[in-house]
């Protein structure tokens, strides 16, 4: 390895910290929980007529690992992310994605839903609220 690619090696690992560090200090200190929380998972929202289909990013993350519920006015998706059983003594060369408890608050659109489905499918847990009549 060059002393330039050490050098870009270096400055890229750096930046990913202080991204990573940002994203932390902007959480509202109101969203962590007494699960510790340390990560929230990205969300896709979309809204039809008949219903809101909230996706939230979760590869690596078992179904049985992940609680969806709504509280107030709001569906509250949280879990675990660990590591692989058969990877816990291997060498990391680089880890990007979060590992440990999660939380996400998901603000819904106002209304009322009278039914709600929940599957785990590509990595995404993808709740479907179907609204009330």
């Amino acid at each position: 390895m060059t002393t330039d690619d050490r050098m870009n090696w270096m400055w890229s690992e750096a930046m990913a910290i202080f991204s990573r560090a940002e994203r932390l200090r902007e959480a509202p200190p109101a969203r962590r929980t007494a699960r510790s929380a340390t990560w929230e998972p990205a969300v896709d929202i979309f809204e039809t007529d008949a219903e809101v289909l909230v996706s939230v990013a979760l590869p690596g993350v078992r179904d049985e690992d992940v609680e969806a519920e709504i509280e107030d006015d709001a569906l509250v998706v949280r879990g675990r992310r660990g590591f692989p059983p058969h990877l816990r003594a291997a060498f990391v060369h680089r880890l990007e994605l979060p590992r440990g408890a999660f939380e996400r608050r998901i603000a819904l659109p106002a209304g009322r839903y009278d039914a709600v489905g929940r599957v785990f499918r590509d990595g995404c847990l993808i709740v479907n609220l179907r609204k009330s009549v």
